[in-house]
């Protein structure tokens, strides 16, 4: 639409002050501002609509008029109700940068005119996004207008009838305008947002559920790639958002397309925003984890904790209890590293998938570690009437975790990828960490010998030695590894013997003396004579039971 048609509306109250011969530009949008310098949420072609806050004396009006010009808005309409007239000094900034001034009468309010610009700029475009895009733009800044993505859809309904959902990769809603769809959809969306960016099917990709069409987007923050010099889809595929759309964008204009594109873009903000406030809780999961693995003190290790069990469960009463999630994303080939995938996805994994919103997993941190992902989950202790400790009151399990997620997570890692999955029993202390993070290795293990592309076992699957060997106190290990194995390893400094391969590679042959040789390419005679030299420096018999367990149990404790 053009200025003159603004100022011919007699309900707008709108009164001309200068930059007649500019009434033929057009209105692509409209925004409100008292900011000094608002530059960096216009885009040209913008009503702006002040209230005049920003003006102290009048030297700030210059600045601030040519800063507009510069933006290329399409014109200034200031408010009476602040100022009464509008001031001299912007009357002649205006001027001098042929930008077009009018007065608002106090008795109209902003809304209103943003509303009548948006519905006729909408409604002249047959249903074009370009003004809808700029109201977003305002409503997402971080100031107090901003409204995050449930603003942003609610206006694609009532503005352009478009009923849209935000959807995590592995189905669970993030934000939508209207009833909520069912979680069945929601996987099936994500199911095939998921296999039509692996199969890299050009988009919007489009499906219909129960006689009803959607059309899938998919919504990438900063840094997750595109273009020519994107990264491999695989590393951010499970873990970018999607847009739906209750719509058939097959017989859409480009334009349209191009601009529902710009409506993903401002949503990417929020998932950004999300994005940086996970950053505490991660360094959080990282310094434990490192403690932990290092074999840190347990007092510093629960000095550590007592830091983050304020951050992760606020207001809490009472010390957690803690549980380690392990999970690993492995891509054939080994050139995608795995490691910062899985915490995304691990991330995503955590959070119930009944709970909607940006951001329901501020309770949990994960950490990467190589191509694995290490969540720490505190669970709220439960204690009965009497006051006696009943463990957590809901406690994770493998089997559960995935159930829900299962479809969408199978079509994102194709025929190329895998996870796998391992969760511990819940500990209540800093010394029962390590333990907790060697069963969830275990059972990750465990996990990872299973077929398929999504596996998880948890530690009531673990048995023998891998069940107990994560809780042995870590001054027993020590004393029990260094009684056995010191010897040998100091052999192998002095001498680089290679007793302790010899050792290992002799107990996973089960002792025989001809597939442990072929093994290491030795002749039976000089495995013989390490296998010898193995027993004088232990006093120990290699061909009794008991010795063999001893050093099979000391060298998965090592």
């Amino acid at each position: 639409m053009r200025l003159r048609a603004l100022l011919e509306t007699e309900a707008l109250g709108l009164r001309l002050l200068g930059g007649e011969e500019e009434l033929d530009r057009t209105v692509r949008g409209v925004m409100t501002t008292d900011l000094r310098d608002p530059s960096r949420y216009l885009s040209g072609g913008e009503l702006v609509l002040t209230g005049l806050a920003w003006r102290r004396n009048s030297a700030d009006s210059e600045p601030f008029v040519r800063i507009l010009a510069s933006a290329g808005v399409a014109g200034l309409a200031a408010g009476e109700a602040e100022l009464g007239d509008i001031p001299d000094d912007l009357v002649s900034a205006c001027l001098r940068n042929r930008l077009p001034l009018f007065a608002v009468n106090e008795d109209v309010a902003f809304a209103t005119i943003t509303e009548y610009v948006v519905r006729q700029v909408s409604g002249e475009r047959a249903g074009d996004l370009a003004a809808v895009v700029d109201r977003h733009r305002r409503l997402m800044t971080s100031g107090p207008a901003g409204g995050g993505p449930d603003v942003v859809l609610d206006l694609l309904t009532t503005d352009l009838d478009l009923r849209a959902w935000v959807l995590s990769p592995t189905g669970r809603q993030i934000a939508g305008a209207g009833e909520p769809l069912a979680p069945g959809v929601c996987a099936t969306l994500a199911s095939e947002h998921l296999a039509a960016v692996r199969t890299g099917r050009r988009g919007p990709h489009r499906l219909s559920i129960q006689g009803i069409t959607y059309s899938l987007f998919p919504i990438r923050g900063a840094g997750r790639g595109q273009g020519p010099g994107a990264r491999d889809v695989r590393e951010s595929v499970l873990s970018d958002w999607l847009l739906a759309v209750e719509a058939d964008a097959g017989d859409w204009p480009a334009e349209r397309l191009d601009l529902l594109q710009g409506v993903t873009q401002l949503i990417a903000v929020e998932r950004d925003r999300r994005d940086a406030a996970r950053t505490v809780r991660r360094r959080l999961a990282q310094e434990v984890l490192e403690l932990v693995q290092t074999g840190a003190p347990p007092a510093e290790i629960a000095a550590r904790l007592r830091v983050a069990a304020p951050v992760l469960l606020p207001g809490l009463g009472t010390a957690p209890h803690w549980q380690v999630v392990v999970a690993r994303v492995d891509w054939e080939g080994g050139d995608i590293p795995g490691g910062p995938v899985a915490q995304s996805l691990l991330e995503e994994i955590l959070v119930d998938p009944s709970l909607s919103g940006p951001e329901p997993s501020d309770r949990i941190a994960v950490a990467h570690s190589g191509d694995e992902a290490i969540a720490l989950v505190p669970l709220p202790a439960l204690t009965g009437d009497a006051g006696e400790d009943r463990g957590p009151d809901s406690a994770l399990h493998a089997d559960a975790l995935l159930s829900a997620v299962r479809e969408p997570l199978a079509a994102g890692l194709a025929d190329d990828g895998r996870l796998t999955l391992g969760v511990s029993a819940a500990v209540h202390s800093a010394e029962g960490l390590r333990g907790a993070l060697e069963e969830a290795r275990h059972a990750r293990r465990v996990a990872a010998a299973r077929p398929g592309r999504v596996c998880a076992a948890g530690h009531h699957e673990l048995a023998s030695h891998v069940l107990l060997l994560p809780f042995v106190p870590d001054d027993v290990r020590r004393a029990f590894t260094a009684r056995l194995l010191d010897p040998l390893r100091d052999y192998d400094r002095r001498h680089r013997a290679e007793l302790i391969p010899t050792l290992e590679a002799f107990l996973d042959c089960d002792g025989s003396w001809t597939r442990c040789a072929t093994r290491l390419h030795l002749h039976v005679n000089t495995l013989r004579y390490r296998v010898g030299r193995i027993e004088q420096l232990t006093a120990r018999d290699l061909s009794r039971l008991e010795d063999k367990l001893d050093f099979f149990l000391a060298l998965r404790m090592s």
